[in-house]
């Protein structure tokens, strides 16, 4: 039966835990304890992170979100939105960076306790406002601390010794200019001195970017979710809000500045055509004048009516044509940074004003990413592909419409030239004013047809239309979020339960000692014999007589798997080695012959281990007459063999002289004399030898043994020595070979059932209190 069978291989997984890791059940609460200390400590001293959200809605019209079908009729200008993509520019470096200007971010104020810093957001009567922020420096070192104090009587403060009036500028350090203002979210009063930092713009975006998070509600929605950490909670309102209102602002500004290249180009238009008007105007005048011409025929009427209306589509023809050219020049001359498109009124074809406006959202994102990424960034590149493909497209879009609009108005010239010949027939006075006022018509509708588009441009430069709606304004929570005490005293006892774990099982696994009967059993096919528990008694300098009655117990049935309680037992010759020293083979040995001598039979035990004789040692028989002197022929048999004080039964023969060479005294043919004549005298007999792998005088000493006992001790051994046992050359030499492993120990920090898996010894003293 195997008594210590490697607790993993327990069948119930709770009992493997409870058998590896309840002995060291105080470690784990010390460890416990010092975890949920230092955890206590953190929650004390560190600084507690609030989160602030906000929710806006923006106008994508893929996912059913647009303007009234009213306020895109007076808009032309107002370009469609892509949700991911204006997430994109809530996240963009120039958003922050305005930001962060407004809030005066840049000049962060903190109270100094002595132990840590903590934020003076809510607290300082004042706030810092540099006047070029973006002079400040950028260094990796540790930014200066700038003590100052506030008289709120004088509504001063003092800073390096002097005294400051608020919202006064005054030079500054290192080049700046600074000034002291009111601080209007100061709502409790600041309790320890105050300090500032001057940081660089660019720093402080890149912190937040970092912290800022915006998300969707899910794929099809286009409300977007804006969140953010802080240690202060108000500082993270602000800052959503106005980023909120910067992005904003941001829209509004490249409407305007689309609404306002469009009516440049229109007033242009309109200035030219009010010339031409009163030109006309003065002529009709000037010729009814000189001509004496007061009305028209009816036929002149008609005509004209006819005239009018296919001069006006040759105007309107020419427009478009003059719409076209302006765009073909646009995209010509443009590479693929952004600006402003030209304007695409009077054109009715939907595919040019998708492609124009499409080209400029690309522009405009190749703009914004060619500031934060590299020129060879794949994001950067697939957009410049996009650019120069949709370019042509353009092109031959314009092309198609202009060989139609020219096709167009090669018709109406033709029936201009038709008109015209007809027009010979009538008066040449009445023909020339008749021309004159076609003219004059002519530019009247054109002129209203610019002022009513200039209305809608006015109407789309109204600066309330924005481009996303606020559902939720900033809000913090009202509890921090982090750290949080039941998650930072959960992560403490996972620590001290981790810690604890890695110190058990790293101990045994790194010790690379034996430690499991299984290891023996792994590493060698010779069987384990025994298994002795740990005794105090093992390190006296004296044999004294066993007490422990667990210890007796294991050596009775040592000899009793040896068969030496047998009636017909022959071998009687006992071999008792180890593999290295220190293993236990002297205190086997002797407690081994002990045992023996207790059931009344005769055992001598023989100390042959020349070099360290223990055995002797422990019987108080150094110096006495032994072995070598027999082999020597200096003593005689009777003279050798010395009765022990233990028992009466029980006989030791000490290694007695030293020798030169005790191999060659081994074999002067004495050896065999001295072994026959103690098997004649005595039941047993007990050979206390030298190691095997260290000594060969061994292998000379197992000639004369029936039964050899190799002693493994427990985290004595190593597992490598034990590998290399089976192939060792002087372990071939032995006879009947049996392993006893020694020493076996409690595992943990107090005496219970759960050790290296020796539920026996625990057993057996209780059957011995009973």
């Amino acid at each position: 039966m195997k008594y210590n069978s490697k607790t993993g291989k327990e069948d119930n997984l709770f009992r493997y835990i409870i058998k590896t890791f309840f002995p060291f059940w105080p470690l784990f609460l010390v460890l416990i304890v010092v975890c949920i200390l230092a955890a206590w400590g953190y929650l004390k001293y560190a600084t507690p992170i609030y989160e602030a959200s906000a929710s806006i809605m923006i106008k994508d019209e893929e996912k059913g979100v647009d303007d009234s079908k009213i306020m895109e009729s007076i808009n032309p200008f107002d370009s469609k939105k892509i949700v991911e993509n204006e997430i994109e520019v809530l996240k963009s470096r120039d958003l922050m960076k305005s930001v962060v200007r407004d809030l005066n971010l840049y000049a962060p104020i903190y109270e100094d306790t002595g132990i840590k810093t903590i934020s003076a957001y809510t607290s300082s009567p004042i706030r810092v406002i540099v006047q070029d922020p973006n002079r400040i420096s950028i260094s990796a070192d540790e930014p200066e601390k700038h003590f100052f104090k506030y008289n709120a009587n004088d509504e001063k403060v003092v800073f390096s010794g002097k005294e400051y009036s608020l919202n006064e500028w005054f030079e500054f350090s290192a080049g700046q200019t600074i000034m002291f203002v009111k601080n209007d979210n100061v709502n409790k009063n600041a309790s320890d001195p105050l300090f500032f930092y001057l940081l660089n713009p660019k720093m402080i975006s890149s912190e937040l970017i970092d912290e800022l998070d915006i998300s969707t509600s899910n794929k099809l929605s286009s409300v977007v979710n804006l969140t953010i950490r802080d240690a202060v909670p108000e500082r993270a309102e602000n800052i959503l809000n106005r980023l909120i209102l910067e992005y904003n602002r941001k829209i509004i500004k490249d409407q305007n500045e689309l609404a306002a290249s469009t009516m440049t180009f229109i007033d242009e238009r309109i200035e030219n055509v009010e010339a031409d008007l009163d030109e006309l105007e003065y002529k009709i005048e000037e010729y009814k004048s000189n001509q004496g011409v007061v009305d028209l025929s009816e036929q002149g009427r008609l005509y004209l009516q006819d005239i009018g209306e296919n001069d006006k589509q040759i105007s309107e023809l020419e427009l478009q044509l003059a719409v076209l050219n302006n765009v073909e020049n646009y995209v010509i001359s443009k590479g693929s940074a952004g600006g402003m498109v030209p304007s695409t009124l009077g054109i009715s074809d939907p595919i040019l004003s998708q492609l124009i406006e499409k080209l400029y959202n690309l522009e405009v994102e190749y703009e914004r990413l060619k500031k934060t990424t590299a020129e060879n960034n794949p994001v950067l590149t697939s957009i410049s592909n996009q650019i120069s493909k949709i370019r042509p497209s353009i092109l031959e879009n314009v092309k198609s419409q202009r060989q139609n609009l020219q096709s167009r108005l090669a018709n109406l010239n033709s029936n201009n030239r038709r008109f015209n010949s007809t027009l010979r027939n009538i008066p040449g006075k009445e023909r020339t004013l008749l021309e004159i006022n076609r003219r004059k018509t002519i530019k009247n509708n054109l002129f209203s047809y610019l002022l009513q588009k200039r209305e809608e441009a006015a109407l789309a430069n109204v600066p309330t239309n924005e481009n996303s709606a606020m559902i939720d304004k900033a809000e913090a929570s009202i509890d921090p979020v982090s750290p949080k005490p039941l998650f930072t005293y959960l992560i403490a006892i996972l620590l001290a339960v981790g810690i604890g774990t890695g110190y058990v099982k790293g101990k045994e696994v790194l010790s690379g000692k034996v430690l499991y009967r299984s290891d023996i059993e792994e590493y060698t096919s010779i069987p384990v014999i025994a298994e002795i528990f740990y005794s105090k008694n093992s390190k006296g300098k004296r044999f004294t007589k066993p007490q422990d009655f667990v210890l007796i117990e294991q050596f009775r049935q040592l000899g009793a798997r040896l068969g030496l309680y047998r009636r017909d037992i022959e071998n009687k010759r006992i071999l008792v080695t180890s593999g290295i020293s220190g293993e236990g083979k002297s205190f086997v040995s002797s407690n081994l012959a002990f045992s023996l001598a207790q059931t009344g039979k005769k055992v001598v035990l023989v100390d042959m281990d020349f070099r360290k004789h223990k055995t002797s040692d422990l019987f108080n028989l150094s110096g006495s007459k032994g072995i070598i002197g027999l082999l020597k022929g200096e003593v005689t048999y009777d003279e050798i063999i010395h009765p022990s004080e233990v028992n009466s039964n029980l006989f030791v023969i000490a290694t007695g002289a030293k020798g030169d060479d005790y191999t060659e005294i081994l074999l002067n043919g004495k050896l065999e004399f001295l072994m026959d004549s103690l098997s004649d005298d005595f039941e047993y007999v007990v050979i206390d030898a030298a190691p095997v792998n260290i000594l060969a005088e061994v292998n000379l000493i197992a000639e004369f043994s029936e039964k050899t006992l190799l002693i493994i001790r427990h985290g004595h051994t190593s597992k490598e020595s034990l590998k290399r046992l089976d192939e060792s050359a002087g372990l071939q030499s032995l006879k009947n070979v049996s392993i006893v492993f020694n020493g076996l120990k409690n595992r943990g920090m107090i005496k219970t059932d759960y050790g290296y898996g020796y539920d026996l010894k625990h057993r057996m003293a209780s059957y011995a209190k009973q």
